[in-house]
């Protein structure tokens, strides 16, 4: 199992530059301390959240990084021009040496996402697919013809073209049809942060029905920190939770008021928003807990990496809690 760090360029102190920067020095502390990637969050019209312009970020990243791979954690394509992102794509490649790991998502449940970019949200899966499909065949083809529902091109070359030979593309989805796509052209999966261990095996499970070669690169995400004492930890990290509870609670309003949206409700065998169920769902303790969670966690789902989110308003609390995990940690699991 690979260790990632799970990054988000939060605004905790109302300072822009200062999110930025911490989060920079938070990637650089990990790649110091062996961690194998860094996964960057897309975010948009947001007060918290900075990473609207994820590759650009990505590719400062990989100006001050050498080994540690930078994955996106994801593309929200159904916003983009797949075009563009092709050429993004094989641009930061090549800027950070093929170190890119390419992660893609539909986006939600934010509805401002939808109604900014005019993205209906019940298409929003079918354009991701896709958009995919297309930046694929841009990627590595020339002359690229595609006509589909959403996007077309007619002899269409981008340059440039990455440095590797295929970047690794993960999906983060646990729908039925992003999975078969993902099982038939060998991409991997991703699960976020409060995403249900219930529902992550049954993801992972129907994947591997499908395809048995390709399900061992799961990346997991979830918020972290690894305290002195198992309540030094979650009392440093409920500030942090209890944010995000009520955010995503209030983003999930609104998605439900929408009947038409598809949207199935949100309970603890599915995805939950609730303070005490992400708790429980995180790596957040003492050091044995964190042992424990993790080890539950490659029980359950034979993960290829853990992405772990600090989730503390301090940076050096976050830095300590990084050097614990290195120390005490991550050589027991």
């Amino acid at each position: 199992m690979k260790t990632g760090l799970f990054c988000n360029y939060e605004n905790h102190h109302q300072d822009s530059r200062r999110a930025i920067f911490e989060q920079v020095a938070l990637v650089r502390q990990a790649e110091k301390l062996g961690f194998e990637e860094a996964w960057v969050t897309e975010h948009h019209f947001n007060e918290v959240n900075l990473s609207s312009s994820i590759l650009l970020l990505m590719a400062h990243l990989a100006g001050v990084t050498s080994t540690i791979k930078l994955g996106t954690a994801a593309v929200l394509l159904p916003f983009h021009n797949p075009i563009r992102v092709a050429e993004d794509i094989a641009t930061l490649d090549n800027l950070c040496n093929g170190r890119l790991l390419f992660g893609v998502a539909k986006g939600g449940p934010f509805p401002q996402h939808n109604k900014h970019f005019a993205t209906p949200m019940g298409e929003s899966r079918a354009m991701m697919l896709e958009a995919l499909a297309l930046i694929q065949k841009l990627l590595y083809e020339t002359d690229v013809s595609f006509n589909g529902e959403y996007y077309q091109c007619d002899r269409l070359t981008v340059y440039p073209k990455p440095l590797q030979r295929e970047i690794p593309v993960y999906l983060a989805t646990g729908d039925d049809a992003g999975i078969e796509f993902a099982a038939n052209n060998s991409f991997a999966l991703m699960g976020g942060p409060p995403f249900a261990l219930e529902r992550l095996k049954k993801t992972v499970d129907t994947y591997r029905a499908l395809n048995s070669s390709g399900g061992e690169k799961f990346v997991l995400a979830r918020f972290f920190y690894v305290g002195k004492t198992y309540h030094e930890a979650v009392n440093e990290a409920l500030p942090f939770i209890r944010y995000f509870s009520q955010k995503m609670q209030a983003n999930s309003s609104q998605v439900m008021q929408n009947s038409s949206s598809g949207h199935q409700p949100f309970d603890r065998t599915n995805i939950c928003f609730d303070e005490d169920y992400l708790i429980e769902n995180s790596i957040i303790g003492d050091v044995a807990t964190c042992r424990d969670k993790i080890k539950k966690f490659q029980d359950e789902l034979d993960l290829g990496t853990l992405a772990l989110k600090p989730s503390s308003f301090s940076l050096q609390r976050n830095q300590e809690s990084l050097q614990r995990y290195n120390q005490e940690v991550q050589n027991y699991v």
